[in-house]
């Protein structure tokens, strides 16, 4: 393929990154790609990495909640029973993941990125609070399946020009 068929996207690494193949010399993710920030312009895209020490280094150093920009060529499928991936050629880690200051203390919460957004579960309760990545408070989901409806509102809410 030309080097002008490339593409370039950013996106998240929500899942941890697992081995192509045995040995580790291949490698492949799920990035989550949202180009306008609205959840319905959201895809999860497969991607795969054949280059043994771009593999090694997706393997080892990446982190769900990674904002990264990968550049490869999109795998389309020939049939009905194929998927879609990116083969990834480059990799560029554009924000790590927010790290906690002090793990030990802090064991039974969880920090996720969904997209823009950096939500905290506590183990003590079913409250998420959420922030935008910008450190932007979206606000509290009494119970992590009511996510997407404090986001949807947040969203319509900076649509209408509401309040940050």
């Amino acid at each position: 393929m030309a080097d002008d068929d490339a593409i370039a996207l950013e996106g998240f690494l929500d899942e941890e990154t697992v081995p192509g193949d045995l040995h580790g010399t291949t490698a492949r993710f799920r990035l989550t790609v949202s180009p306008t920030d609205e959840r319905t312009d959201e895809m999860i895209l497969p991607c795969s990495v054949t280059d043994s020490e771009l593999a090694h280094a997706v393997i080892h150093d990446l982190v769900p909640g990674d904002k990264l920009r990968v550049t490869g060529y999109l795998r389309l499928p020939r049939t009905p029973d194929e998927p879609m991936w990116l083969v990834v050629t480059t990799l560029t880690v554009l924000e790590t993941a927010p790290q906690l200051s002090d793990p030990a203390a802090l064991s039974p919460a969880v920090i996720e990125r969904y997209g823009p957004y950096v939500c905290w579960f506590d183990a003590d309760t079913t409250d998420v609070e959420v922030f935008t990545e910008s450190g932007i408070w979206v606000g509290t989901a009494p119970e992590p399946h009511d996510l997407g409806e404090l986001l949807e509102a947040f969203e319509h809410r900076q649509a209408a020009g509401g309040e940050q």
